[in-house]
Formats: structure tokens, sequence, C-alpha cells
């Protein structure tokens, strides 16, 4: 720490020059969190202790088509599974089409299946008695403003009900919330009764879109999963069972392989940035001969002379790329805020600070190898001399 005067000195010798660099780095690290907040969303989704267990049931042809409720005592009696549910996928929007929601119709045990989701004991209970009751996630209720007792009219965008009206009305009953942070995303869906959808809706008649299914031993979920869709086979609504975190990633990589472009476009960005960096590390350097021999004349060691530009070097990378991961926070919690928690975008946590660090550390280290070893090399009498 004594010689930081002497790096930050250095570093903006050439106050111009070095400014348009931070910004670059700056913008780099803001991508960063953004597109690191994005793959955080999908690939977390589905990924925590109690969904080791837990697996989906859904038709073998497509997410889209529906399911007998019939097999639900069929799937519940094969060894090994100790609870089973159901639920379809009904979507629509909240006053504006803009306002797409996660809503799902579900059976009464749903939320047995999911502990981690945590609703008070007489909301449940309210849930169960209310028809048209209806249980959303705590993110969801605060980006909308409501509260229990409240009136929500639903647009549907697939399901008419049998007079002909696309508009659902249901009461908020109940309000979850999860205690894990990297799950949050989780808090933006809604539920309501499946019987009253089922009921209600033109296209009724016993349909379920897919079953949740516990298993009581994880190591025999590969077995479970056969004797499952063998209950099908052959009939005109085959299944296909699987984890319920290879559900998720099916589900998501029905749209696009999240993670292999967002880091293609980070490889790219990062890449870029190496080529900038390293230019205005190996300018600095040659531009401060003189100066780097000097301090040799005096006693600074190689070494020292080593670490001095290294230090240099992750200090640059370090004040651009911090600046750029509190923007990218800042820029998030914006979206977030406007957009609702449907929009696949986690917080900035410490996971991606942590990333962030290390490839601030990395790259600095990387631009600055070069230019220190010019330094380090350096001999006394051909610098001084100009040679």
């Amino acid at each position: 720490m004594k010689y930081l005067h002497l790096i930050w000195s250095a570093l903006f010798r050439r106050k111009t020059r070095t400014l348009f660099t931070i910004v670059s780095v700056i913008a780099a690290f803001l991508l960063f969190g953004l597109l690191n907040s994005v793959r955080d969303a999908f690939t977390s989704a589905g990924h925590n202790v109690a969904g080791a267990s837990r697996m989906i049931t859904m038709s073998k042809e497509s997410f889209v088509v529906s399911l007998p409720t019939s097999l639900l005592m069929r799937i519940q009696a094969v060894p090994g599974v100790s609870a089973v549910t159901y639920a379809s996928w009904f979507g629509g929007y909240y006053q504006e089409p803009k306002n797409q929601l996660v809503a799902e119709a579900v059976a009464p045990n749903y939320f047995d299946l999911y502990p981690e989701w945590v609703l008070p004991a007489a909301q449940l209970q309210a849930f169960h008695r209310t028809r048209t009751g209806v249980v959303v996630g705590q993110s969801l209720a605060e980006h909308y403003h409501w509260k229990l007792g409240d009136k929500i009219p639903l647009q549907a965008t697939i399901f008419p009900q049998k007079d002909g009206s696309n508009v659902w009305t249901f009461d908020l009953v109940g309000i979850y919330h999860v205690n894990d942070p990297r799950l949050k995303g989780e808090e933006g869906a809604l539920f309501f009764n499946w019987d009253y959808f089922d009921q209600a809706t033109q296209f009724g008649g016993g349909k379920a879109g897919w079953y949740v299914l516990r298993v009581a031993q994880p190591k025999d979920a590969d077995r479970v999963a056969r004797a499952i869709d063998t209950l099908s086979a052959n009939s005109d609504h085959e299944t296909k069972t699987q984890s319920e975190d290879a559900f998720q990633t099916s589900f998501v990589s029905q749209f696009a392989d999240i993670g292999l472009i967002v880091g293609s476009i980070m490889g790219a960005v990062f890449f870029t940035l190496i080529l900038l960096t390293g230019n205005t590390m190996a300018q600095a350097v040659r531009e401060r001969i003189p100066e780097l021999a000097i301090l040799k004349t005096i006693g600074f060691s190689n070494r020292s002379v080593l670490a001095l530009v290294l230090a240099e070097s992750v200090l640059l990378l370090a004040l651009g790329g911090a600046i750029g991961l509190l923007i990218s926070g800042a820029v998030v919690s914006g979206i977030r805020a406007k957009l609702g928690p449907q929009f696949p975008m986690l917080p900035v946590g410490g996971d991606a600070w942590a990333e962030g660090i290390a490839l601030m550390v990395i790259i600095g280290l990387v631009v600055g190898a070069l230019p220190a070893r010019r330094g380090m090399k350096l001999r006394i009498i051909d610098a001084l001399s100009g040679r």
C-alpha cells in the first residue's frame, strides 16, 4: 500500500487516455453484469435442494399437449412415489398485453410439493375454501401493489370462459415468499384453483398440463420415471418423465441456448477489452522507460518494477470493473422494478461480484504481463541513453 500513490500517479500520467480506457472497462463490466443476470435467471430455475427429488411428467409429444387427470392415481401407485400433484398453464395478462403473467391452475395439494414457497397456513386454507381464490408471489404482489382481498382481473389469451368472456376475475387470498435470495425469481408466479379453471373454461374436461411428483429416494428417480412412462406406453397420451432441472432446461432451450449466447457475447467483449487495455498498458510503459530506469537506479529491484506495472494494470481494470458492476446492479434493479418479476433477470449479487473481481484481476495480470516483463528486464544504461 505504501506505493499506491506512485501507482496512482503512473496510471493517470495521461489522464485523457486513462479515462477513455476506464470508460471502455466500465462498458464491458456493465454488459457482463446485465448478461450474467439474465443467464443466472435461466440456469438457476429448478436448481435447489428441494427440487432434487421432484420430477415432472408431461406429454411426450409436446409441452402444450394435455394429459388426462385419471393418471393421478396410477402415478401415485408407482412404488417410490411419495406425492403427486398437477397443474395447467393459463398465462394471460393484467390490464395491458405487456403485463404478461406466469399464471397456472393448480391442484389443491400443489403447494405441498414446494416447501421452499412460504405461505401462511391461514392463507392456504383460504385458497382451498375460495373457488375464485388466487395466490401470488411477494415480488409480483409488490410490483402491482396488490394486497390481500383485492380483486384481480386477468385477460385470457388462450382459455375463454364458457360464457365467451376472456376476463377471469380472482380474489387474492394468499401471498407466498421465498427465503433463498437465489430463488427470488420464483415469486413472480400466480396460482389459482384447477377445479374452478376446469369447470369454467371452454376447454375443460379433466385435462392437466403436467404432473409434479416427489420420489421418496432420489436414487430411485430413473426407475420411477421409467415406470411412470410405461403406464401410458402405446396410448394416445404417452408421457415423458424427467427431473425438474431437466424440465426447466428443456423448456428454456425451446427458445435458445441462453448459456451459449451469453458466453459468446461476453467472450467477444472481454477479448476486445484485453486488446484495448493491453495497448494502453504497453504504450504507458513505453513512455515511462526513463522513469523506470530511475526507479531501478535509486534501489527498486526488478521484481518491484514488475509488481508496480502489474498493480497499475490491475488497478485500471478494478476501477472500471467496479463502477461497471455498480451501474449494472442499479440498471437490473430498475428493469425488474419497471417490467416486473416475469422478466428473466436476477439481482447482481455476491456471485456476480466474485466472478467479476476474478475477471478484473486475471485480465489485469494478462494485459500487464508483457509491459511488466519489459520493465523488469530493462537495463538502466540502455534506458537512460535512449536505446
